[in-house]
C-alpha cells in the first residue's frame, strides 16, 4: 500500500526533481512463431506483436494521467531473433527487421529490441545470418534496436565475434553517415547480457522468461541530486543513507506503475530496473550527482569511487522497495544523454579511458560515446574487448555502444535528437591493436567461473 506521505513525496519529486518512469517495456516471446518459411515467420511475428501489445501505449498513458507520474517511453522486447527465426534457415533477416519496425509503428512504441544473437561461445547459422543483417537492418528501420552478446563470465570472450563487431559498427556508420552515423546508437555489444533489461538498445526477452511480461525502468538522477543538496559537507555514511532512502522512494513509484500496467494489460509482472538513467535535460544528470558529491567535474580524481558509492547504494535502497528487481540496475553513464557528462568531456575532465575505469563499478559500460569516423574497425574491437574483459572478470554486465561518426574529428560534435541527445567527438587511442585483434579464437573464462 502506498501511504499518503509517499504520495506527497512523489508529487514533490515529480514537480521539482525530474522524477519519471523512463520506460514500460513489454517482453513478448516469439518462440511459437517459428516457421520454415521466412515470409510466414514475418507475418506471424507482426500479428503476435500487434495483438499482444495493442493496448500498451494507451495503458501507459492512462496510468500516467491517473497517477500524475510521467511515463516517458513504451517499448517492446522480443525473443532473440536468431533463436526465434532459426527454423527459417534464412540467409538474411532484413525483411524480418522491417516487419518488426512496422509492428512497432503500428502499436505506437518508440523502440523494439531483440534483433539479437547470443554468441559468447560460438555462432549458429542463424546467428551468422542475423549478424550479417545488422548494418542494413538498422540503417533501413527507424525503431528497431539490436544487441549481440559476445562474452560471459562462464564462457569467456568470443574474440572472432569481437573482431566482427568492430566491422559491423563501421559498416553501420558508413550506411548512415548522412544522419550522424545514427544506426550505431541503436546497437550494443554485451558481456553477460541479462534477459529482463527494459532499456534500449540492449533489451531482449530471454528464453527463460514467461510468454509475456511487463518490465519497468525507473529513473531519477535529479531526485538523488536534489536529496544530496541537503547533505553538503556530510560524511560518507550520511551520503550513503540519503542515496539508499531516495532510491527506495523512486523504486516504489516504479513498483506501482509496473503492478498497474501488469493488471490492466493482463500480463505478468517481470521486474523493476533501478537504473539512474539520465537525459540531456538540466537537473537530470548522473554527472551532476557526482558534482554534488564533491567533484569539480565527472572524470576528476575520485570519480570511480563516487560512482561506486552511487551504484551500490541505489541497489541497496531499491531492493527494499520491490521483490522483483532485475535488468541492469545501477547508474548509467551514457555521454550523449547526460548534459553533465557532455560538459565534462568538453572541458577535458572526462576521457574514454576514465569512462572505462568507471564502468568497472557501475552499470553497463562505454555508452553513447561518439568517436572520430576514421577510427579503425580493429581499434573499435579493441575497445569492445577491454569492456568485455571487465565484465567477464568482475562477473557483471558490461557493454559498448560506440558511434564512429563519419566525417567528424575529435573536438567536433554530433546531434542525435530526443533522448539520444548530442555528443562531443572524443579522441580514441591511435596506437594499433590490429595484430592482437586478428589472433582470433576465444579467450577462456576465468578460473572463478568454475563454481560447480
Amino acid at each position: 500500500m502506498i501511504s499518503h506521505t509517499e504520495v506527497l513525496e512523489t508529487n514533490e519529486m515529480i514537480a521539482n526533481a525530474n522524477l519519471d518512469v523512463r520506460t514500460i517495456t513489454m517482453g513478448i516471446s516469439l518462440l511459437d512463431c517459428a516457421d520454415s518459411e521466412l515470409t510466414r515467420f514475418n507475418e506471424k511475428i507482426y500479428e503476435k506483436i500487434t495483438r499482444v501489445a495493442r493496448d500498451l501505449v494507451k495503458t501507459g498513458d492512462d496510468i500516467a494521467k491517473q497517477y500524475g507520474v510521467p511515463i516517458i517511453n513504451k517499448r517492446i522486447s522480443i525473443t532473440p531473433l536468431s533463436i526465434a527465426g532459426a527454423g527459417c534457415r534464412a540467409d538474411s533477416y532484413v525483411s524480418t527487421a522491417k516487419a518488426l519496425d512496422r509492428a512497432a509503428k503500428a502499436v505506437g512504441v518508440n523502440f523494439i529490441g531483440g534483433f539479437t544473437a547470443l554468441i559468447q561461445k560460438g555462432s549458429t547459422e542463424s546467428d551468422k545470418a542475423l549478424v550479417r543483417s545488422i548494418p542494413e537492418a538498422l540503417a533501413t528501420t527507424e525503431r528497431l534496436c539490436s544487441c549481440v552478446n559476445v562474452a560471459s563470465s562462464r564462457n569467456g570472450i568470443n574474440m572472432n565475434a569481437v573482431k566482427r563487431m568492430g566491422q559491423i559498427i563501421k559498416e553501420m556508420a558508413e550506411l548512415t553517415k548522412d544522419s550522424g552515423s545514427i544506426a550505431c546508437a541503436k546497437f550494443v555489444v554485451f558481456c553477460n547480457a541479462v534477459e529482463d533489461n527494459p532499456f534500449m538498445a540492449g533489451a531482449f526477452h530471454g528464453v527463460g522468461e514467461r510468454e509475456s511480461v511487463i518490465n519497468v525502468g525507473v529513473s531519477g538522477p535529479g531526485v538523488v541530486k536534489h536529496a544530496l543538496e541537503a547533505a553538503r559537507g556530510a560524511d560518507f555514511e550520511t551520503l550513503c543513507e540519503i542515496i539508499k532512502k531516495t532510491a527506495f522512494k523512486i523504486t516504489r513509484v516504479g513498483q506501482l506503475v509496473a503492478q498497474e500496467a501488469s493488471r490492466r494489460l493482463g500480463v505478468s509482472f517481470g521486474s523493476i530496473d533501478l537504473s539512474l538513467a539520465p537525459t540531456p535535460a538540466m537537473n537530470d544528470s548522473v554527472a551532476e550527482i557526482l558534482r554534488e558529491m564533491g567533484l569539480e567535474e565527472a572524470g576528476a580524481p575520485g570519480t570511480t569511487a563516487a560512482i561506486a558509492i552511487l551504484n551500490d547504494n541505489v541497489k541497496k535502497g531499491g531492493v527494499m522497495a520491490s521483490s522483483y528487481v532485475g535488468g541492469l540496475s545501477g547508474a548509467f553513464i551514457p555521454v550523449s544523454e547526460d548534459h553533465g557528462m557532455i560538459e565534462a568531456v568538453r572541458k577535458g575532465a572526462l576521457t574514454l579511458e576514465k569512462l572505462e575505469a568507471m564502468t568497472c563499478v557501475c552499470s553497463v559500460g562505454i555508452d553513447m560515446v561518439a568517436i572520430p569516423g576514421d577510427v579503425s574497425a580493429e581499434t573499435i574491437s579493441g575497445i569492445i574487448a577491454d569492456e568485455m574483459a571487465i565484465g567477464m572478470i568482475n562477473q557483471k554486465t558490461t557493454a559498448v555502444r560506440i558511434i564512429p561518426v563519419i566525417g567528424k574529428k575529435a573536438g567536433d560534435a554530433v546531434e542525435f535528437g530526443g533522448l539520444l541527445g548530442y555528443a562531443p567527438i572524443m579522441p580514441a587511442n591511435r596506437f594499433s591493436c590490429a595484430e592482437f585483434i586478428n589472433r582470433g579464437g576465444r579467450i577462456p573464462a576465468p578460473i572463478h567461473s568454475l563454481k560447480n
